[in-house]
């Protein structure tokens, strides 16, 4: 079942200043894994081994963002796009002019009167790392913060935004618990260890953002879901999900019901540790596409991303869905921005993703992805609602600008607001881009 196409003749009107960007990750898009040196990911090892990836893709080709870079740059500008969100390549930046095409990029950029907005961890850790432990050792957190001062040195006098981490819950619990992101372990305890190592990387990296960039706006970003259902089950899945990163970041501790629920996994805490993840931030990075709905009564199917809760089940509720077979409810996003407004005040918010799955080819020349469409115009609403309410909503980026590299889903899912060809590489703005790009040109939705 897929979304319903609504018809609204309402306008809405954004603050002046709302920036108004698309989003990509550098595994997903770049391509060109090995020019100039630059070394293998985990992702790359992971895409190696037979039955991790859907028709065992591989970052190559992704979108060839890597060689055609001016040219999508000139596309945002076309759209009307007010920023892009990209991520840095940390292995990319040990090759020796490995940071060469995050200049060349920050500049087009600038040139084209989009903001860059920079993230310095979206998943690719170099596999060397990962050989010496990866993020369950607490020596990465120190290797990342000496990664963020080499970009930031090189960029940070013309990145006015900064997000430390990329959903360190799929880095945490799909790559180290379930299994099914890289580097594919299977280890609850190096899961929640590596949850708090992302933790103290983040507030490493902050501190470098603050000495090279003291004028930048930074924080970090989180995928976060409003949990719904029987009480306890709901609890424990919010804890596992929101509050065990919200908590320490911007309440200076973890949430004691979650470490107990971890029980006999122990976050591996120490002195001075909670100090350093707890410095303030200019902005929290909110990722969104769908709620949870739990309940206490298992389903029969495994869960190891929630270790301590893997008996929780979570049933469906006959909503539309994606073509990844998540719920589509757009009021949830607006439930979860007001509940960080209440609930961690004071931190301006940006939705730094959003988008859907749905399938799409083009047709004479066209892609009529009215589903996207209509999911992005009732989120781009139940943001409006939020902000209308009193949340301090400064932007938001759809996910994502191009087709890409899905994960472990390969090139076999898309969520573009411009279609890719792999084969030939053409684009074609879909008829969500260009309702996205009159979006954000005109700071609003005018029917």
């Amino acid at each position: 079942m897929s979304a319903l196409p609504t018809t609204r003749h309402d306008t809405i009107r954004f603050p002046p200043g709302f920036l108004w960007g698309a989003a990509t990750a550098a595994f997903q898009v770049e391509g060109a894994t090995t020019a100039g040196g630059r070394q293998p990911s985990i992702w790359d090892t992971f895409c190696a081994e037979p039955g991790r990836v859907v028709g065992g893709h591989t970052g190559d080709p992704g979108a060839d963002h890597y060689h055609r870079m001016p040219a999508d740059v000139a596309l945002m500008s076309e759209l009307g796009l007010g920023a892009y969100r990209f991520s840095v390549s940390w292995p990319r930046t040990l090759a020796r002019d490995g940071l060469d095409f995050y200049d060349r990029l920050v500049d087009a950029l600038l040139a084209n009167d989009i903001v860059p907005c920079a993230t310095l961890y979206h998943w690719d850790l170099p596999q060397a790392l990962e050989d010496r432990g990866g993020w369950a050792e607490r020596d990465t957190a120190f290797r990342f913060a000496d990664y963020a001062e080499s970009v930031v040195h090189r960029l940070g006098d013309r990145v006015p935004l900064w997000t430390t981490l990329n959903e360190p819950w799929c880095s945490a619990f799909l790559g180290y618990a379930a299994g099914v992101h890289a580097p594919g372990r299977r280890d609850p305890a190096a899961a929640v260890a590596a949850v708090h190592h992302l933790m103290l990387g983040h507030g490493l990296a902050l501190r470098v953002i603050r000495a090279g960039a003291p004028v930048a706006h930074a924080g970090i970003t989180l995928n976060l879901f409003p949990v719904l259902g029987d009480p306890d089950a709901a609890r424990r899945i919010d804890g596992l999900q929101n509050r065990l990163f919200l908590d320490p970041v911007l309440r200076g501790d973890y949430p004691a019901d979650v470490i107990e629920d971890l029980l006999p996994l122990a976050l591996p805490i120490r002195p001075g540790d909670l100090e350093v993840i707890s410095a303030p931030v200019d902005l929290l990075g909110v990722n969104f596409y769908r709620d949870h709905h739990v309940s206490s009564t298992w389903d029969g199917l495994p869960h190891p991303e929630w270790p301590g809760s893997e008996h929780i089940g979570h049933p469906p509720r006959g909503l539309p869905v994606t073509d990844l077979g998540w719920e589509v409810r757009a009021e949830g996003l607006t439930e979860l921005l007001l509940r960080l407004h209440t609930d961690y005040p004071g931190v301006p918010l940006y939705i730094n993703e959003n988008g859907a799955c749905y399938t799409d080819s083009p047709t004479d020349g066209m892609v009529n992805d009215l589903a996207r469409r209509m999911y992005l115009e009732d989120h781009v609403r139940a943001a409006h609602t939020a902000l209308s309410a009193g949340v301090d909503l400064r932007g938001y980026f759809a996910w994502s600008l191009l087709d890409n590299f899905e994960w472990a889903e390969g090139y076999t899912r898309r969520f573009g607001i411009v279609h890719v060809d792999f084969t030939t590489q053409r684009r074609i703005v879909k008829r969500s881009g260009h309702w996205y790009g009159r979006v954000a040109r005109n700071n609003g939705i005018f029917p």
